[in-house]
């Protein structure tokens, strides 16, 4: 069979945690402020993805309402211990700073699907935690460990515990097993056992282009742990023209016949600025397992661009147009996510063919805005809605926008001035932090709309380069505003920058109402259609 193309969870899918259950995977991934929260893929082959669901779904379960950007569910990590999954995971409600707040949760279900539990609280030390199943049945919980004094470094090393599985309580004593390398920033970790061996992969090097998954290993859970020969199994930190970058933050797993695959994070940055507007994605590599009982990446560390894997991909599912319909009661499809709250009726219903957004707080707020998305996942692509809506003034808008986080968006928005006549504005937040302002090419270009009818908003993002268009009800698509520049929507842009901005650039549709008043914004359908650019080296 062909080799695949990395990545194998294109867009911001970060953070990959996989567990093989006979003769099916799943990788769970980090959605950070995006509610619901945890994203799990299905497959047959290690080619093929499907989102199977979203386990965090419930106000019982995860309320983000307030977390700053990039905060929320981070790192999940997934596991099987032979009757039931196993998923724990991190609500992270500060990160910036000297402290960071982290508390660490874990829930259980029968199968994938659920039902899943309501959570149990572990601890708040630190973060990235994971479960790991020990063949006498004991079970270990692990997380980095958080220190806010820097002693020695704020990333202060693995911390494992052992976890009581009918109370979901730890027990006995706590040590730090692992401090990392020179690399630091220790964190992500993983414990496996194969033939005698305890095995510890984590990530280093923090999760920018300077990072990494360093193996180590021990006769005995609690160390010392020796590192690999190489140290680090993956990276690209010394390979700066490699396809795929920012590589680190993996998980091992087996085939039902003795293959072994690393699945880790990776960006593909475009320009040269290195801008990875598609967010931290999964990739794969072929691994092995040396005659010194050390595990191997083929053509390592060196992440590679083309893997063989037991299945073919579906290339043309990839680059399918998805035309997106509101004509089920109450269901919205599960490309889109939206932002924090439990509480979706409050923002958003689907009824009567259409998706109506209810305007709450500004587009960025950490709190209750109405925007509904989906990931990007191509390089260059068209988008497309029509959308009504009645602005009393300038306070309410509604439209289409491309999304990272509230210092990086463009928004194209129908709106109202003071004496509520309907006008379109582009409302642009390029690398605004920390002021947040905005950089409005209206109206300077100010176009009036109809009093009353349908708005037709469309984009279209070749690359770098990001154009809106518009048009009223009988009349075509013409283009609207300057050239805006797409690699903004990136975490190389995002409030902190890539050590800190931890997401990936969305699409889709918001509706604000600044009066308190809940006006409603209706929206026909939305499409998302991929293009192929020959000259992009991503999408030959």
């Amino acid at each position: 069979m062909p080799p695949i193309r990395n990545p194998i969870l294109p867009g911001f899918n970060p953070d990959p945690s996989i567990v093989r259950v006979g003769d099916d995977y799943y990788i769970a991934t980090s959605t950070f402020e995006w509610f619901p929260g945890v994203q799990i893929h299905h497959s047959k082959d290690l080619a093929n993805w499907d989102l199977v669901c979203r386990p965090l779904n419930r106000k019982s379960q995860l309320d983000m309402r307030g977390n700053p950007d990039s905060c929320g569910i981070w790192a999940p990590c997934l596991t099987h211990d032979g009757k039931e999954f196993w998923l724990v995971y991190t609500d992270v409600k500060r990160k910036d700073g000297s402290f960071k707040d982290t508390h660490n949760y874990i829930v259980r279900a029968p199968s994938i699907t659920g039902p899943w539990s309501d959570p149990v609280y572990v601890n708040s030390s630190g973060f990235d935690p994971s479960l790991f199943h020990d063949d006498d049945g004991r079970k270990w919980f692990s997380n980095m460990l958080w220190d806010h004094t820097r002693r020695r470094h704020a990333f202060a090393g693995i911390r494992l515990q052992e976890l009581d599985p009918e109370t979901g309580k730890l027990i006995g004593p706590r040590r730090t097993i692992f401090l990392g390398t020179e690399l630091a920033l220790v964190e992500g970790p993983h414990i496996y056992k194969r033939n005698g061996w305890y095995y510890l992969l984590t990530a280093e090097g923090g999760t920018a282009y300077e990072h990494a998954c360093t193996l180590a290993r021990s006769r005995d859970i609690w160390g010392p742990y020796e590192l690999h020969p190489q140290k680090y199994i993956v990276t690209a930190k010394d390979a700066p023209f490699a396809a795929l970058q920012r590589a680190g933050h993996g998980d091992i797993v087996d085939t039902p016949t003795g293959e072994t695959y690393v699945v880790h994070l990776a960006g593909r940055p475009t320009t040269q600025r290195r801008r990875c507007v598609l967010g931290r994605e999964t990739a794969i590599q072929a691994a092995y397992w040396g005659e010194d009982d050390w595990l191997y990446v083929k053509d390592g560390p060196v992440p590679s661009l083309y893997v063989d894997v037991p299945g073919t991909r579906d290339e043309a599912a990839y680059w399918a147009e998805r035309r997106y319909t509101f004509d089920v009661a109450g269901e919205l499809h599960k490309d889109f996510q939206w932002l924090r709250t439990p509480e979706p009726e409050r923002i958003f219903s689907v009824a009567d063919g259409k998706l109506t957004l209810f305007g709450r707080e500004s587009v960025g707020s950490w709190f209750e805005q109405a925007l509904v998305a989906r990931r990007q996942t191509h390089f260059s692509y068209d988008a497309e809605t029509v959308v009504e809506f009645a602005p009393a003034d300038e306070r309410q808008f509604a439209g289409l926008t491309a999304y990272y986080c509230r210092y990086n968006f463009f928004y194209l928005a129908v709106a109202g001035d003071e004496d509520g006549n309907r006008e379109l504005q582009i409302l642009s937040s390029e690398a605004s932090w920390p002021e947040g302002d905005l950089r409005m090419p209206f109206p300077a270009e100010q176009v009036r709309l109809p009093a009353e009818g349908k708005v037709k908003l469309a984009l279209s993002i070749r690359g770098p380069q990001l154009q809106f268009s518009y048009a009223v009800e009988g009349e075509e698509l013409k283009p609207v505003g300057p050239v805006l520049d797409a690699s903004i929507v990136s975490d190389e842009c995002g409030g902190h920058q890539a050590h800190g901005s931890f997401t990936g650039a969305f699409v889709g549709v918001a509706c604000s109402d600044l009066n308190g008043t809940a006006e409603p914004a209706k929206f026909d359908y939305f499409t998302y259609r991929p293009v192929q650019d020959p000259s992009d080296r991503y999408d030959i």
